[in-house]
């Protein structure tokens, strides 16, 4: 399977390249919009702001070849800030548009728990992938079995470090939480073939490797 992983100046590259190696996946890094154009699966990993990471998605032209892609159903998995950028719009350093993929905002983690505690922000630390409480993804029998977690059981850990979370516009497009401060917090997002991932699985051991070939065999399908 050849996976195109797109490169705009704000991305975690080595880790994301070899995890996807070691899942026998051939990668190709770039960030020309010809490339991209003709993959048959794209992983947009980042770090960083999410203003820059728009900035840097514009200067090459990858935002209507990511939007066009994406409507031809093109899978395209969103990694941590690359799952943020997938929204609508983010409050991080003022108001910034998205790419739109899917319905939602993003906006900062609270720096208080839900007991009025003072937290830390950023998030960072390992914690457990949840379903959802509602929705169309609330599934019987509370396991995350016909997604792309399916790999996995809930409660199993993986790696975040964030300080903006995700509010997808509506449950069905909520795909797993994780808890932070007593407050459920967006961990994976779904429309269509378009998935994000607020964790990073490449650094999430052999969950966030199970996670990896999961998205890898939704490509091939």
């Amino acid at each position: 399977m050849k996976v195109t992983v797109i490169d705009y100046g704000l991305s975690n590259l080595l880790s994301v390249e070899r995890a996807l190696t070691h899942l026998g996946a051939q990668v190709e890094i770039t960030g020309q919009a010809a490339q991209i154009r003709r993959a048959g699966a794209l992983v947009l990993p980042g770090v960083g702001a999410f203003r820059d990471g728009m900035a840097g998605l514009e200067k090459l032209g990858l935002i209507p070849v990511l939007r066009e892609k994406c409507a031809e159903g093109t899978p395209l998995l969103g990694i941590c800030l690359g799952m943020q950028m997938l929204f609508e719009e983010s409050e991080e350093f003022g108001l910034h548009q998205g790419l739109g993929l899917i319905p939602g905002r993003v906006v900062r983690i609270p720096d208080r728990d839900a007991e009025g505690r003072p937290q830390r922000v950023p998030h960072i630390s390992w914690d457990p992938l949840l379903v959802p409480q509602d929705g169309a993804l609330a599934r019987p029998g509370q396991d995350f079995a016909g997604t792309v977690l399916g790999a996995i059981q809930p409660g199993q850990e993986c790696y975040f470090v964030h300080g903006y979370e995700a509010k997808p516009a509506g449950p069905q497009y909520r795909l797993a939480d994780t808890a932070y401060g007593g407050r459920r917090v967006c961990a994976a997002a779904q429309k269509g073939r378009v998935i994000g991932f607020q964790f990073h699985p490449e650094k999430s051991g052999p969950v966030g490797l199970a996670l990896l070939k999961s998205f890898l065999e939704l490509c091939e399908n």
